[in-house]
């Protein structure tokens, strides 16, 4: 009876275990999902009074779009303040980083705090959940 009561706990814990791994999985999931609609909103993040300026580069089969890292990171916090069901369950969302490398590019990275459901009790004791972060580009045109 004590061995079978032994047994049934350690196998709980595992399925606890494996239940919030795999929320903390699927929070990094939904991470990279926000963090690629926004990447694909800053790359056309352009504003068109530069381009009806002439700041832009004259078409040459490639882009006429011209990024800063400026309008990358106006158009990421614009998107993240107007979309906040895409964060919905994630503690701490920020943005990290918000860049355009070579002026075509959009480069976003996010970072925010998972909170497995069945071991938060002992999370919130250590530190208070695990961070994750995920990192992505887009191109216009």
């Amino acid at each position: 009876m004590l061995l079978t009561a032994g047994v049934v706990a350690v196998a709980l814990m595992i399925v606890a275990m494996v239940a919030s791994a795999t929320a903390v999985h699927l929070d990094r999931k939904q991470l990279y999902d926000l963090a690629d609609a926004v990447a694909a909103d800053a790359a056309d993040a352009m504003p068109p009074e530069r381009f009806y300026a002439g700041e832009a580069r004259a078409p040459d089969g490639t882009a006429v779009l011209t990024l800063t890292d400026a309008d990358v990171e106006r158009s990421a916090l614009d998107y993240l303040a107007a979309h906040p069901e895409g964060a919905a369950g994630l503690d701490g969302l920020r943005l990290v980083e918000a860049s355009s490398p070579d002026g075509r590019t959009a480069r976003v990275g996010v970072q925010a705090t998972s909170h497995p459901p069945l071991v938060r009790w002992f999370t919130d004791a250590f530190g208070g959940g695990f961070t994750v972060a995920a990192t992505s580009s887009a191109r216009a045109g």
